[in-house]
């Protein structure tokens, strides 16, 4: 989890919500590239970089309605990286439900 180790609540903050979603999205996708077999470490690294992330974006936001969701959302990615082989359909049903929580970033999904 070096990548973001350093990465400060405060400057978390400082990026608007649709860009911290939009970076969990690209953690997310990069996990995805790692679904096959052989890839077990490097999947999970990424899988940890993004609950690192949703946890840095759920403390920061303060939109209730935002922050229930997020929660519910890294449920299902924590179930991923507790998965002993995570299926690709799940990754990509949490990537989708990712996206769509905010306007800006669902735009990608047209």
């Amino acid at each position: 989890m070096t990548q973001h180790a350093t990465l400060s609540a405060e400057r978390w903050r400082d990026f608007p919500v649709d860009r911290q979603v939009l970076m969990i999205a690209n953690e997310m996708n990069r996990a995805g590239k790692f679904l096959g077999p052989g890839d077990e470490s490097r999947l999970r690294n990424s899988l940890e970089r993004v609950l690192a992330l949703t946890d840095l974006t759920i403390v920061v936001n303060d939109r209730g309605g935002l922050r229930r969701e997020l929660l519910r959302w890294r449920d299902l990615v924590a179930e991923l990286f507790a998965a002993e082989r995570p299926e690709a359909a799940r990754h990509a049903e949490a990537f989708r439900a990712l996206v769509v929580l905010l306007p800006g970033p669902a735009r990608l999904l047209r």
